[in-house]
């Protein structure tokens, strides 16, 4: 009777939300599972499809099946493990995608409008998505202030402290000098671009590109240091970014190499905010020293990598944000690492981002 059955499935064939439900209904009383369904392979079962079933389903058709989780933090918590990790979840994701809760089609859109309960088994409200405050009259832009804003943030189910307030406040302020509305999607980007990341060792100061068809593509970069001294560097390569990276190397001075670099629009249109993800490992005489036990118990040791994500108007100050990201946080485990030279340090990531979901009936 003391003996509590889990079960842990994997997504191979796309069922492993329904296994984990089966294995609830059947007696297991802890669902094993991850935020956005991330692990290895094709991921595991999503600990928000497992939830929002149990909590839509339970009662009526799992013999009274209920977990102690909130739903309301479901989309913050999303977020910010995408922000993290550096995964981006697919837009026709389940309960957390982008078009969980957009209606294209017109007989969609016809019912949405009679009554919401049509096409929607569940409110975006319910998992912490607000609705546009259009209906409220509320319009973000250039002349809303720190109230709106924080006020905004939270309804989106953010609590954040006042200098992280101030920190998103500043860009928020320098984007809507730029672009005339200001979208939920800006300001999740925002959050994600200021508050979401690693400790700050490198800060991106300024920047100035010059490329075209003509001569080769420079950028000069302006980073304060970890001494709290602004340095500038120049770089000359391939591309804009390129340079940009560059002449970041150029001061920053850690070898790393780049294994995959990404640009998104956050919103439609020309004036549109640009999200960028990048993932480097550790390069050179650093390489050897980039590899931690592989998580699960399965024996041997895997390449570390470092996810960074950024985001500006401009595609190539957004790049470079995303790529100082990065660094900082291959040189915070770095320091760490180089700080235990005795001792082995392993990759926690499989724990910090997956979750045991008791369930109880």
């Amino acid at each position: 009777d003391s003996v509590i059955i889990s079960t842990h499935c994997q997504n191979d064939l796309g069922l492993s939300t329904a296994n984990s439900l089966a294995g609830a209904i059947a007696g297991a009383r802890q669902i094993e599972c991850t935020i956005n369904g991330i692990g290895e392979r094709a991921g595991n079962a999503s600990l928000e499809e497992v939830v929002m079933a149990i909590a839509l389903k339970g009662n009526q058709q799992m013999g009274g099946l209920w977990t102690g989780i909130r739903p309301v933090h479901i989309y913050p918590t999303s977020r910010m493990v995408s922000d993290y990790s550096g995964m981006i979840v697919q837009p026709h994701k389940a309960i957390v995608g982008a078009n969980a809760f957009a209606h294209e089609s017109g007989i969609h859109q016809d019912g949405m409008l009679k009554n919401r309960e049509t096409y929607e088994i569940m409110s975006p409200e319910t998992i912490g998505l607000a609705r546009s405050p259009d209906d409220a009259g509320i319009v973000m832009g250039k002349h809303s202030g720190r109230n709106a804003l924080t006020t905004r943030l939270t309804q989106l189910g953010f609590d954040l402290s006042p200098q992280e307030v101030n920190d998103v406040f500043r860009r928020f302020k320098a984007l809507a000098d730029k672009k005339k509305g200001i979208t939920d999607e800006d300001l999740l980007a925002l959050v994600g671009d200021e508050v979401h990341q690693a400790a700050t060792v490198w800060e991106l100061v300024d920047l100035q590109v010059v490329c075209g068809t003509m001569g080769m593509p420079t950028c000069t970069v302006q980073l304060k240091g970890p001494d709290g001294i602004t340095r500038i560097s120049v770089g000359v390569g391939t591309g804009p970014v390129d340079a940009a990276y560059k002449a970041i190397d150029g001061l920053v001075r850690v070898e790393a190499e780049l294994v995959d670099y990404s640009v998104n629009s956050v919103t439609e249109g020309i004036q549109a905010l640009a999200t960028t993800r990048v993932t480097i490992r550790p390069a050179g005489s650093m390489k050897d020293e980039a590899y931690v036990e592989r998580a699960g118990g399965l024996g041997g040791k895997v390449q570390r990598t470092f996810s960074g994500q950024g985001a500006d108007e401009d595609i190539v100050v957004s790049s470079a944000r995303a790529y100082v990201a990065a660094l900082n946080k291959m040189i915070g485990w770095l320091s760490v690492l180089n700080s235990k030279p005795h001792s082995s340090v392993k990759s926690t990531a499989a724990t910090t981002t997956g979750s045991g979901v008791p369930v109880a009936r």
